[in-house]
Order: structure tokens, then sequence, then C-alpha cells
């Protein structure tokens, strides 16, 4: 069975329905499979399969001490009427390359394909170690993540979940989505600080001896991609938009294509990787950025370094300094020397920087290459997929299809689409008509009119729902506030 070690001590091994039950492992690292590069991914049976078929062949692969009936049994529950689509994560064309629409899921973002599969992960994991403890899910979200974690966690039996999201730096219509979720388990919580802040509050109280000690009653779990079942199953759609190229004559089998990722946890390009060591024919992963652009200064210098300004943009769920999952990356670059991972996460710690080794930096280039997109260059991204290419897309998208136009060689551009432009209306609408409409609701409507697209479902008539969340705290009230509801739930 595959091993999942964590990435600053390899003496804690676990397989991988312990590693989604605890998220996070206690000594602060990251599950991560170990044994990659022993799975094949057989290309020609991927073409014949659809979603549902191809994510339960993946997933089993990599989570296999669940039976496969137990993956089937999870995958047809999150993917049946569910999404917009039957095909889950469709691939179309914009302008010479393709778009990976990953935003037609409950939320409207990239984020539902993983969430909507992780309950059931959960659920079946948790079961099988028979164990009787409440989940207690902490999620610290950028924006899309909380909403997303919210809708696939509501009224399940026996799980409670706390999102924090950093106040006044998601969009209206991400705090709204959050603000509104029903559901008798869930609380959001707005933080005074950035992500960064919210996710060191997390991980935090996930390394904090005494709580696990004290509240036994009560298991820490994660929606974040921190946790390897959030971060898994976004794998299947790098092969299933491989597949669809090769279907539809776009490219030959064992062709060779690149992948264009907005990115800021690098927690959606690491799952390119991983598909990529399994199999997936990818050249190179485009890491694309915005103005908080640490991870491309990364890829070019090998030097991770924090110690800058911190930008709010127009493409909120990237800013980012401290991107969670590249931990994991540096783990099998530096063939699983958690020694050396710990200390590079102490230096980041205690410096807010560290420097990687040219070995282990040749071997990042290999596969990942940088590009900065500033504000304006995004804006006019969006003005041009419009006018031009006929799109509509939102700022994050914008991001990896300017990306795209800058990076050019003898592979097809996939550009990960990772939400609906109807979730950050008036960047997208300012973008294309010069028009500055503060409420977005009313963006929202007028974007509708002028594209002549649907507003999603889920985003029609948010104004009109109420707000069952409106708590506010400091960065220094949080382990506190965790605490008091832990507990409750201990009782």
């Amino acid at each position: 069975m595959n091993l999942f070690l964590s990435t600053r001590n390899k003496e804690n091994v676990v397989y991988s329905k312990e590693a989604i039950i605890q998220g996070l492992a206690k000594d602060g690292g990251l599950y991560m499979p170990t044994e990659l590069i022993d799975i094949k991914i057989d290309l020609n049976k991927c073409l014949d399969l659809n979603y549902q078929q191809l994510a339960t062949y993946i997933l089993s692969n990599i989570f296999d001490d669940f039976t496969k009936e137990e993956i089937r049994e999870c995958v047809f529950a999150a993917y049946t009427n569910s999404f917009k689509t039957d095909n889950i994560t469709p691939v179309t064309k914009i302008g010479k390359d393709f778009l990976l629409e990953l935003y037609h899921g409950p939320t409207s973002a990239f984020k539902d394909v993983a969430l909507t599969i992780l309950p059931h992960l959960l659920n079946i994991a948790y079961k099988s170690y028979g164990k009787n403890k409440k989940i207690y899910i902490l999620t610290a979200t950028s924006g899309d993540t909380g909403k997303a974690t919210l809708e696939a966690f509501k009224d399940v039996k026996n799980t409670y979940v706390t999102v924090f999201y950093p106040k006044d730096k998601v969009s209206e219509i991400q705090e709204k989505q959050m603000n509104t979720t029903k559901g008798n388990n869930v609380d959001v919580v707005s933080v005074v600080g950035n992500f960064d802040d919210c996710q060191r509050l997390v991980k935090t109280i996930y390394e904090d001896n005494q709580i696990h000690e004290i509240y036994k009653n009560v298991q820490l779990s994660s929606a974040n991609s921190i946790n390897v079942g959030r971060l898994i199953p976004q794998v299947v759609y790098y092969f299933k938009a491989y597949s669809d190229l090769v279907n539809n004559g776009f490219i030959k089998l064992k062709d060779k294509v690149n992948f264009i990722v907005p990115t800021g946890n690098f927690g959606d390009i690491l799952a390119g990787y991983i598909a990529k060591l399994i199999g997936c024919p990818i050249n190179k992963l485009v890491c694309a950025s915005n103005k908080n652009n640490v991870l491309v200064d990364f890829i070019n210098t090998g030097i991770y370094d924090i110690n800058r300004k911190f930008y709010t943009t127009i493409s909120p769920s990237m800013d980012i300094l401290i991107s969670s999952n590249l931990e994991r990356l540096l783990f099998v670059l530096s063939d699983f020397n958690d020694q050396k991972i710990k200390q590079y996460m102490n230096d980041l710690k205690t410096k807010g920087r560290y420097k990687i080794d040219k070995e282990m930096l040749n071997k990042l280039q290999q596969s990942f290459v940088g590009i900065y997109v500033s504000e304006n260059e995004c804006k006019k991204a969006m003005h041009q997929a419009f006018f031009q290419d006929k799109r509509l897309i939102d700022p994050h998208t914008a991001i990896g299809y300017h990306s795209s136009n800058k990076y050019r060689d003898n592979y097809k551009n996939i550009i990960l689409a990772t939400a609906s432009p109807f979730k950050f209306p008036t960047s997208v609408l300012s973008s294309i008509t010069d028009t500055i409409v503060e409420d977005e609701v009313s963006a929202m409507e007028k974007l509708a009119q002028i594209s002549k697209e649907e507003i999603p479902t889920n985003l029609k008539g948010l104004d009109k729902l109420e707000i069952l969340h409106n708590k506010t705290i400091k960065i220094n009230e949080g382990r506190d506030y965790v605490i008091e509801r832990i507990k409750e739930l201990n009782d």
C-alpha cells in the first residue's frame, strides 16, 4: 500500500485514510505519498472513461487502502447531479489555447471538484477506524475554499466547521456566499489580517499538543489543500483534460501539453505535478502569479522570500505569500529529505526566507515555469478574451490567459479556468466596459446583460439571503475562539 509520510518527519508514516482524517501531521508537516513513481496510469484506458470512472480509477491507485468499491461510492456521491455539466470539468477553445473549465460546481469555483468528494472520503475513512470522536474542521480561505467547504460539510453528522477568512480581502460575492450559508454545524469568522494570517492560525492550532491532549473527544481536521484528501482529487482533471484533447483530435496520444495554472497556495499546480509523475504527458506547468509573485521569484532563483509587501489585488484568491503546498514539492525534489524540509520551514518561520540547493532548483525548473502578471495586464487580458476570443473570464483565469499568451513552445496550452466570472463581477465589468459599478450584485446583472451569459444558479439572489454569520476577531484572539468551540464539542 502507498505510504504517506510527513514532510517534516519520515518516521511519521500513515496510510491515506489516516492522513485524510488528520489533515495536517501533528509535527506541522504535510502528508505526501512517497511511492508515486511506482503508479502507472494507463493513458489508453483513460480515453474510454467518463469523469466518474476516471476518478475511481486514479483515486483507487493512490488511496489504495480504500477498497475500489469505497472509492466508487465516494466518487458517485460527489459527482452525481451536483455539477452543472455531467462532464464535470469540460475543455473548450479560447483562441489558440484551451480552457479547462473548473467552475461548474455548487459554488462556481475549482475548489468544488475536490471538496464535494472530501466529506465522503473522510466519512468512510473515519468509519474504517471505528472512531467516535466529533470531527472539527478548521479551514483558512482566501475566498473560494470557504464557501466550497461550508457547502460540502453543512449538516454532515458529527462534523463541525469553522472557516476563517481575511476581513475586507475577499470579494463581496465570496463574502456573501460564506455568510449566508445555512447549516447547524457551520461557523464563519472574518479575521483582521490577510490569508497568510488565517492559514498560520489554523496551522498553529493543529500543532498545539496541549489542545490534542486535553480535548480527546474532538478530532481536528482540515478542508484546505494541506489535507491530502483535498489535494489528490484534483489530479483527476489533468488526465481528463488530456484525454479530451486526444479524443477530439487536437493532439495524439502521448503528445505532451502545457498546463497554465493561476497559483496562490500551490495546491492546484502541485496536483498537476503529481499527474505528471504518474503518467500524464505534461511538458511544463506554468505557475501564473499576480502581484504577490513570491512563487515566480522562487522558480526563477531558488530563493523563497516573504520579506516583501503584501498586495490586495483584483484576483484575491491568489493574494498569498506563504504557499503551503510548496513544502510537498520540496519534499519530492529533495528525495524525501525531511530534515532539509524541516530546516527550510524553520528558516521561513524565523527569517522569512530560505534558499534551495542547485540540484533541487534544476529539478524544479525542469517541470515549472513562473510568469508574473501585473494588475493592468490582468485587466487587459479580460478585455482581450472577451472581445478577441469571445470568452468571459474571471481575474484569476485572466492571469492564466495572459501567461499562456506569453509562454509559447511546440505544445498545446491548457489554461485552468478557476472560477466563474460572475464571482468577481465588478472587476470583470470594469475591464471590458470601463464601467464602474460598486455593488457586486448589480454588476453581476449588468455583466449578464452584456455577455448574454447566464448567472450561475448558486449566485442568483445572494443579496436577498439572510446574513447568518457576522463575526470578526483579531488574529491574537483566534486560539481562544477555537478553544471555546472545541470545549462545546468536547462535552
